[in-house]
């Protein structure tokens, strides 16, 4: 950068003797080489900042939990122990008070709402008869299974951690479900056993999706809550399980969801807001695509 100054300056005091349309030569030319030289120093990988990176690749990097350093036995039922020390979070809280509100909302029509969803049909029966073993938590076990060992296998940490993330769910869904069935004591519409609140399968399947779109995004996970749903539904088509049921099934499944898996720029707020004749309450989120 000193080079062309003191050039330039030198070339000036030599004007006395030299004509001024040459001076202005010579300094041009040397400003047009600085200018050539810094356009290929800005070409170069080395001198690339990281906002040069294109949007898209940010929005990623942002989004993706941090991968794990092991992905072992060890390091799946180590997280787990951690999981439930994360349990008691603002986060949760709001996601059970969401979900017992709605539960609460669903809670009247619990006795009727399932005679509209069955159906003489065939072709309808036919296709909620599946849900009940997606929905089960060994075939969803055996799932995050493959999955994790595929990502061993082959020596893929995303894969291998984003299965280990899905066990986890898993069975940290079963530790908060079984006990709330216990305690709940609500009989099944079917009057087979008192275990009816909340539902396993809903849980289990929407904890899954959400794993799913924390570590995916929510456009790749539309098939997993898409299927979470099915399931959820074909609970109340085969009148074992209430409306209310599968409601606050969901709500705990998003709940292990979101604990297992961890975000350090994710938040969730509740912002007080007037409205004509009263107030309401806004739940903010940040939404990465």
């Amino acid at each position: 950068m000193l080079l062309p100054l003191i050039i330039s300056a030198t070339l000036s005091a030599a004007a006395v003797a030299a004509d001024a349309p040459s001076i202005f030569t010579a300094t041009q030319s040397f400003t047009i080489v600085e200018a050539n030289q810094n356009r290929e120093d800005q070409k170069k990988p080395d001198d690339q900042k990281p906002s040069d990176q294109k949007p898209s690749d940010q929005k990623v990097e942002a989004k993706e939990p941090p991968t794990p350093p092991r992905t072992g036995i060890r390091a799946l039922f180590g997280n787990l122990v951690e999981d439930v020390q994360h349990l008691p979070s603002k986060q949760n809280l709001y996601l059970t008070m969401i979900g017992g509100g709605l539960a609460a909302a669903a809670h009247p029509v619990d006795q009727t709402f399932n005679e509209r969803l069955r159906s003489h049909y065939d072709a309808v029966n036919t296709a909620f008869a599946p849900a009940k073993y997606f929905g089960d938590t060994p075939e969803q076990v055996v799932l995050s299974l493959g999955t994790y060992a595929v990502g061993r296998i082959f020596d893929q940490p995303k894969t291998s951690h984003l299965g280990m993330d899905l066990l986890q769910a898993q069975i940290l869904t079963e530790m908060l479900v079984q006990p709330l069935k216990f305690a709940a004591h609500r009989q099944r519409p079917d009057a087979s056993n008192y275990q009816s609140f909340p539902s396993g399968h809903a849980a289990v399947t929407f904890a899954g999706a959400t794993v799913l779109e924390r570590h995916l995004g929510w456009r790749k996970s539309l098939l997993g809550y898409s299927i979470a749903s099915y399931v959820a539904a074909s609970r109340l088509h085969d009148n074992r399980h209430y409306l209310s049921d599968v409601v606050f099934g969901a709500a705990v499944g998003s709940i292990a969801g979101r604990t297992v898996v961890h975000h350090a720029a994710d938040y969730w707020v509740f912002t007080p807001a007037t409205v004509p004749g009263g107030g309401v309450v806004i739940l903010a989120s940040r939404i990465t695509p």
